[in-house]
């Protein structure tokens, strides 16, 4: 939202289990020494996009 591109990390205990694409909502918490990079910390499913929407929280 704020308009930085960023390298996103996926910590360790995701890393088997997300798999990150081109277009995905994610949740990122930036790091506080680098400002280019950034953790993932949530990955959200089509559904939940979908509903976002509808409630306004996404445009």
């Amino acid at each position: 939202m704020d308009g930085i591109v960023r390298m996103g990390r996926i910590p360790g205990s995701k890393n088997k289990k997300m798999w990150i694409h081109e277009g995905d909502v994610v949740i990122v918490a930036p790091w506080d020494i680098q400002d280019s990079k950034a953790d993932v910390i949530w990955k959200y499913t089509r559904p939940q996009v979908e509903w976002l929407e509808r409630k306004g929280y996404l445009k």
